[in-house]
């Protein structure tokens, strides 16, 4: 195959380049305070070593494919925003702990292999609803994440400052070394994470709620033991596969990270193994498309309550002309009240263009409201409804719902109310720590995973 043919997974205009998006509109940009010093910063970044390879990318791309066929399911999760002070191996540690113990429980309930990608080791940057935040008359720069600025309420702290665009690059460096120490060197051992998973069901107030499913992870344990199958020496107990992926908002970061592969001559943005495009940049003649549809990273679009059957087709189009499955995560975004109105038709559209998408539900960011209190906050009752609502949608047109999109820590932060210890508004304010959006917490994450179980088994 050629590198000029149209069948390619990325672009097929002969003029796309990794700087092609600078001439589209590019919105969510920062104001940086020295564009020529941005310039030699970008400069720098392009004499780094890939964070990822074209090879991996690859790879996600074939699991995916198998996620849009319905014979693996999707679990992205992470921080809504990574901190810099916060990229610490604990901290690492106990969110690939949670994404691990939550795959263990979806990979029984669906009876097919999870794909684990997390939103870890980039996801730096946050597009903000206004660029500027007030308060107390004083009007300041917004936080757009740690790549950018800091979340000090100041002139210096808000100032966008190119440096921090390189210490994003080390830091994700540091914790993509540290991740791949822990997934192939006996941390993910699933005798481990089944146990860690009996532990948080002994310690649950519904703990026998979900002894069924964690009763059924034993006895499947026992039977591939007798079955001859050592457990101490089988690899694929031993080792998992985790992808990391992040918000592809910063383009200057993403065009000087991208590289063109050795062996098929493709493009890839080497910043992370799958990268998405976000409820605000999705503009079809916007600079986000333009990049990311000739890259041939995986890629997700995430899809509001506005998003209408001409824009989600004129996406497919654009970002995956060719067809070829795995390549397009398509993430709904409507909330609990619309997505059993506002999902069907994209569905259905997509599915008469007959384009090979994976469907995947973030039920965090339509369901955010601001509490009694005054933290903005998430219920974890409605995030389940969204679930339950998008299950439902895909059911109803005979599709594959292929997985979720979720906010989570490993810590033990009092940020989304419910769950298994009822956390209340008035709880909000012990251990509110999110920079930006807030998150569930080990304990809720894995509360939904469990029930999202039930949800799988029950067809309900």
């Amino acid at each position: 195959m050629s590198l000029d043919d149209p069948t390619r997974a990325g672009s097929a205009r002969q003029s796309w380049s990794p700087g092609s998006w600078r001439a589209r509109p590019a919105v969510q940009q920062p104001d940086w305070t020295d564009p020529d010093e941005l310039e030699m910063v970008i400069d720098e970044l392009r004499r780094q070593p890939p964070l990822v390879f074209a090879g991996e990318a690859r790879n996600l791309t074939a699991a995916l494919a198998q996620v849009a066929s319905g014979k693996a399911f999707l679990l992205q999760a992470g921080d809504c925003a990574e901190s810099f002070e916060a990229s610490t191996a604990d901290n690492l540690r106990d969110k690939l702990k949670v994404i691990l113990q939550m795959a263990v429980v979806l990979a029984y309930s669906t009876g097919v292999p999870v794909v684990k990608v997390g939103r870890i080791a980039g996801q730096f940057a946050k597009p903000r609803s206004t660029p500027t935040e007030t308060r107390d008359g004083i009007e300041l720069p917004s936080f757009r994440g740690h790549i950018v600025n800091d979340i000090g309420f100041d002139p210096k702290s808000r100032a966008a400052d190119p440096h921090r665009i390189l210490q994003a690059y080390f830091r994700s460096a540091a914790s993509l070394n540290l991740l791949r120490a822990f997934t192939k060197g006996g941390f993910a051992d699933l005798s481990k994470v089944h146990l860690w998973n009996l532990e948080y069901v002994k310690s649950s107030p519904e703990g026998e709620r979900y002894e069924e499913v964690a009763a059924g992870i034993a006895s499947a344990l026992r039977f591939m033991s007798a079955c001859g199958i050592d457990l101490d020496t089988e690899p694929q107990l031993h080792e998992v596969d985790l992808y990391t992926s992040h918000e592809a908002l910063i383009l200057g970061y993403e065009e000087a990270l991208s590289r063109r592969d050795s062996l098929t001559g493709d493009w890839y943005d080497c910043s992370a193994h799958m990268l998405w495009i976000g409820e605000r940049t999705r503009q079809i003649d916007g600079a986000h498309v333009e990049f990311l549809a000739g890259v041939h990273n995986p890629l997700g679009v995430k899809l509001g309550p506005s998003c209408s059957t001409d824009e989600v087709i004129a996406l497919c189009e654009q970002l995956n002309p060719a067809r070829i499955p795995g390549r397009l995560t398509l993430i709904s975004r409507m909330g609990a009240d619309h997505i059993r109105e506002m999902l069907p038709p994209l569905v259905r559209a997509v599915t008469d263009a007959d384009h090979p998408v994976v469907w995947a539900c973030d039920p965090m960011h339509g369901n955010t409201f601001t509490s009694a209190s005054g933290y903005k906050t998430r219920h974890l009752d409605a995030i389940l409804e969204e679930i339950r609502g998008f299950f439902a949608v895909h059911r109803a047109n005979g599709t594959v719902p292929g997985g979720v999109h979720i906010e989570l820590t490993g810590e033990d932060v009092t940020e989304c109310l419910g769950g298994a210890e009822n956390v209340l508004s008035e709880h909000l304010e012990h251990r509110y720590e999110t920079m930006c959006d807030p998150r569930l917490n080990a304990r809720q994450s894995l509360d939904l995973a469990f029930r999202l179980a039930e949800m799988l088994r029950s067809g309900s």
